[in-house]
């Protein structure tokens, strides 16, 4: 559990102001799960990510999504080498341990799908031959919560891939004024050099995957993930409630915030703490609520204080 810590506290460092963030962040990882990051542009959220892959010594690939890609230019294609006149697979920026998939909404369906088919089948086809993608595999999508025009929202089946939406908010009053000095060439240097320090290896990160199954979680905590994930669904006010995989989703990230916290055992904190990132995406209020100025968290907020707490 050492390492996971000097791997927080070095992301702590180098990312100013999104200490929560930056453990969920990890935690999805830790799951085998992906994230949706939505902010404003300058928020820090390429950074975060670039610098998860820097401190797991793992490969680091940005795509900036725009309407006019295809799904090829995510998965790759199939050339012809004109020097020895055989074709060659020529693979895309898919094939990496972290891709940063940057405002994922500004593409069209089909390229989205191509990245999502990625996400679940850790697989990619490239003219009719399958191509295992990296191990560990993990996608960071990110989304401007301003800009609407111009873009593909994500159909909420393909929301359902993501085990966290993550929304990333302006810093404190303290947290911007340490983002200013670290641009001070004197601490910028400092900075750069910590970014280039492997905290942790990706073989000691897949140990710690593999050490999940052993995180126990008690029958009555799961009567209360199931609980809570099928209060979802029998509100009038949402038109879509968390799917059985959403349970499966919170039981799993439960369990990494748990081994991430230096525990091998599941409390009821544990669940209250990842809820709402797991859930957020997953719910469709009807258009009357929203009129009213709810929100999916609010009413997840809700739901956790209506459903008792295991003793």
């Amino acid at each position: 559990m050492n390492r996971l810590q000097q791997l927080l506290q070095q992301m702590d460092r180098i990312v100013i102001g999104q200490q929560k963030n930056i453990r969920l962040l990890l935690t999805a990882f830790l799951a085998g799960g992906h994230v949706l990051l939505e902010g404003v542009p300058g928020l820090g959220k390429t950074k975060m990510v670039r610098t998860l892959a820097d401190l797991v010594d793992g490969t680091f690939s940005r795509v900036q999504f725009t309407p006019d890609m295809m799904p090829s230019d995510i998965t790759g294609s199939v050339i012809l080498n004109m020097k020895t006149n055989e074709f060659e697979t020529v693979r895309g920026p898919v094939f990496t341990h972290i891709l940063l998939a940057d405002e994922i909404n500004r593409t069209p369906p089909k390229t989205q799908a191509a990245l999502l088919e990625a996400m679940e089948e850790r697989q990619v086809t490239i003219q009719g031959k399958t191509h295992l993608l990296p191990d560990p595999f993990f996608v960071v999508a990110t989304q401007n919560p301003v800009e609407y025009e111009g873009t593909y929202p994500l159909p909420e089946a393909q929301l359902d891939r993501f085990l966290f939406k993550l929304v990333v908010s302006y810093p404190s009053l303290e947290a911007e004024l340490g983002i200013l000095k670290e641009h001070v060439p004197y601490f910028a240097e400092t900075t750069r050099g910590a970014e280039t320090t492997a905290a942790m290896s990706l073989e000691r990160l897949k140990e710690l995957r593999k050490s999940l199954h052993e995180v126990v979680v008690q029958d009555s905590l799961l009567a209360y993930m199931t609980a809570l994930v099928r209060k979802t669904r029998e509100d009038k006010r949402l038109l879509l409630g968390a799917s059985p995989r959403a349970g499966i989703a919170l039981m799993m990230a439960s369990k990494a915030w748990a081994l991430l916290d230096g525990r091998s055992f599941v409390t009821p904190d544990d669940i209250k703490t990842v809820a709402v990132p797991t859930l957020r995406h997953r719910l469709l209020l009807t258009p009357q609520v929203e009129l009213e100025g709810e929100t999916s968290d609010h009413f997840i907020q809700e739901t956790l204080a209506q459903i008792p707490v295991p003793r």
